[in-house]
């Protein structure tokens, strides 16, 4: 595993380096100004990676505590998941995948299936990203309940395209496109089933789902009280509404479940998945129960929702490679392990420092609320020129967010964790 990539920091120029900053000069002169931060400070560009390990192109190597926003499950570059993308690619880099497909789309739904939740018979639709599998979602309650309405929840983060987009909360995302979004949703205080009732009542379109976060990724590591989403589910039953669980962040392991809403043993109507799915490549999937999913009409020859990429036949198999890696390295098992020793350490060596509210988490999700951002950014700034990688989140960005590789090796991470810890502490 060592050569797969778990190895400490090593820098060898400052950081951001000199190659780095190159890159940013050149890339602010060719890039819309609001994708990527290039200044006060300038980013670090990467070059290679392998398991929880990140070189840039300056050469310096880095322990990342994102997993690429949650992406690489198993590890940066997982060799079986490498593997199946090379082979794949060989013998078939595309397909037409709602009229002629690949087999390969067959068995990685197949698959999904298996692992849904309460091994209920279910159904899937596949697409690209997690933005793709919440407009599906919206599209499949829409056609379900015949009623438009959905409660999400405050700092609910559900993706930017137009129908995900009505159902994330923060302004700074909506404001500027209010005139456009179909103003369908209603936002309760989350982790409150009583405010889900009160908002549902005075929703100004009849509510048909729920759309939930089982914890809150993005918006700060958030987890409800328990017997949230037990109770939510029976809410939606009593209401007859639909229960969408986006476990885009939270799928595939993260919490030390396959999937976070198992924690309460509650079975969603529908579930959106991405990110850790394929473990670096870009796929996603609604999956939901059968006889949800079969108010679709079967298809004439004209999928109703469908792009030219569903099906991917790389995507998909890096997708069955990295759900085999999972299963194989008992990769749940080890981010509840490894979570809770991360999770009582970090409570150990924060005990009493300056400017920490909270220290908070579940499997390999954690996170330390700071007393504002500028704390929490930096930090950030602090253990990225100490060669580890992390990331703020939180509606404000006081929260510092940790969701390393579920494939982490303890010792590493530990160094990881000491090196926050330092930072925060000075």
């Amino acid at each position: 595993m060592a050569a797969f990539g778990s190895l400490p920091p090593a820098l060898v120029t400052s950081v951001p380096g000199p190659r780095s900053l190159d890159l940013a000069a050149r890339l602010a002169r060719v890039e819309s100004r609001n994708v990527t931060v290039t200044e006060p400070s300038a980013p670090i560009f990467w070059e290679r990676a392998s398991g929880s390990n990140v070189w840039d192109i300056d050469g310096n190597r880095f322990v990342d505590l994102t997993a690429g926003f949650g992406v690489a499950n198993v590890g940066h570059a997982h060799p079986r998941v490498v593997d199946a993308i090379h082979e794949q690619s060989e013998r078939l880099l595309h397909a037409m995948g709602d009229v002629h497909p690949a087999a390969v789309k067959v068995h990685l739904l197949e698959a999904l299936v298996r692992h849904y939740p309460g091994g209920s018979e279910c159904r899937g639709l596949l697409g690209s990203s997690g933005s793709d599998a919440v407009e599906a979602a919206l599209k499949t309650a829409m056609i379900a309940s015949g009623r438009p309405g959905v409660v999400a929840f405050e700092g609910a983060y559900h993706g930017l395209g137009f129908g995900a987009l009505d159902t994330t909360w923060h302004p700074r995302f909506r404001e500027r496109f209010a005139a456009r979004l179909p103003q369908a949703t209603t936002f309760a205080d989350f982790g409150d089933c009583e405010d889900v009732a009160r908002r549902a009542d005075a929703s100004r379109q009849p509510v048909g789902a729920v759309l939930v976060e089982p914890i809150q990724g993005r918006g700060g590591e958030r987890i409800p009280p328990a017997g949230f989403l037990s109770d939510l589910r029976s809410l939606c039953d009593e209401r007859g509404w639909l229960l969408i669980a986006d476990e885009i962040h939270t799928g595939f392991g993260r919490t030390g479940r396959w999937f976070a809403c198992e924690h309460e043993g509650v079975i969603p109507d529908l579930l959106c998945v991405a990110k850790g799915l394929a473990s670096g490549m870009p796929i996603s999937a609604l999956l939901g129960r059968a006889e949800v999913m079969d108010a679709w009409p079967p298809s004439a020859g004209e999928a109703l929702h469908t792009q030219t990429f569903l099906g991917h036949p790389p995507s998909c198999a890096a997708a069955l490679a990295s759900i085999a890696v999972i299963e194989d390295e008992k990769l749940v098992e080890r981010s509840a392990e490894n979570g809770a020793m991360a999770l009582a350490h970090l409570r150990t060596s924060l005990s009493g420092a300056p400017g920490v509210r909270d220290v908070r988490g579940r499997g390999l999700l954690l996170a330390v609320e700071c007393d504002g951002r500028e704390r929490a950014a930096r930090t950030c700034e602090r253990v990225l020129r100490r060669g580890v990688i992390a990331l703020q989140s939180g509606d404000d960005g006081r929260v510092l967010s940790i969701t390393p590789p579920l494939s982490i090796e303890w010792e590493t991470f530990e160094l990881a964790l000491d090196v926050v810890a330092d930072a925060l502490d000075a």
